[in-house]
């Protein structure tokens, strides 16, 4: 059942801060699903929580009370305003700043820490290249993002929402979808549904290929994900650097990219480089 005094709060928060359009705000209504989304970090423990977009605090009223450092990050100001007076004890550590713009470094000292949020929709592709970015730092991440995005972010080779995503994320976490999120519990509702996901850092250190020219390699081939692979390829290479015939001739280029594992994008790197290599001598 829900807590009558949590709603009566909620019900105050929505008369104090507006859902801003140009931030993709879309604020969460339903508490259960907030404690839900919340608990996700419990899969992580141990170490510090960062949650970005806050809004109002549906959800930070569930994870400032686990036993672990706390902050958030927020940059819309009039949220940030509520979330001053609305949580004092919170004061020091909330960030008025752009997550996509912060030195994560700086946020817990160099410790490594869970990131988690209620995510807008615009810029969670770039949140979670941001993390990649920091892989070393987020063991962890969860949160909620929209339903077509999560099915990207957890789908396996062959399937028809493997893309770019799913690869480059895949490539360095296990994903986990973990349930679905109508519109209706949200303020406005969106007009999609939404998802939460966790991932958590695999054992993987480094890929066996030059990291750059593999993400490269990805982006350009599921741009062109209908074609094979002999065909989209062909742009990495140009006249002053051509590629020999024999190397669009090996069995892998009449396959297409989403028919590739992450360890066959690894090797398919591979022989780029080395055919890279081989125009420039």
């Amino acid at each position: 059942m829900m807590n009558y005094e949590l709603f009566r709060n909620f019900a105050h928060m929505m008369k104090q801060v507006r859902p801003k359009k140009n931030l993709g705000q879309h604020f969460l209504t339903d508490l259960t699903i907030a404690r839900r989304i919340a608990d996700t970090v419990d899969a992580c423990p141990d170490i510090p929580v960062l949650e970005v977009g806050p809004g109002m605090g549906v959800m930070t009223q569930y994870l400032v009370e686990k036993p672990r450092p706390f902050k958030v990050v927020e940059i819309d100001r009039e949220s940030v305003a509520y979330l001053n007076e609305h949580f004092p004890r919170l004061r020091a550590n909330i960030l008025g700043e752009d997550f996509l713009r912060m030195d994560l470094q700086q946020v817990f000292e160099g410790q490594q820490f869970v990131l988690t949020g209620n995510y807008p929709y615009d810029i969670s592709s770039q949140i979670f290249f941001k993390m990649l970015d920091n892989r070393d730092l987020i063991p962890c991440c969860t949160g909620m993002i929209q339903h077509e995005v999560a099915l990207r972010m957890a789908s396996k080779p062959g399937t028809k929402a493997y893309g770019i995503l799913s690869v480059l994320i895949q490539a360095w976490y296990d994903v986990e979808y973990l349930f679905t999120v109508e519109p209706s519990v949200f303020n406005p509702p969106p007009k999609v549904q939404s998802a939460v996901i966790r991932m958590t850092r695999n054992k993987v250190e480094r890929l066996d290929c030059d990291e750059q020219l593999f993400k490269r390699v990805v982006k350009t081939v599921f741009n062109q994900r209908r074609k094979m692979l002999r065909v989209s390829l062909r742009q990495i290479f140009d006249s002053q650097h051509p590629a020999s015939e024999g190397f669009f001739q090996q069995d892998v280029m009449t396959r297409r990219p989403e028919q590739l594992t992450i360890q066959e994008f690894v090797d398919l790197t591979n022989s780029v480089e080395k055919e890279l290599c081989t125009t420039t001598m």
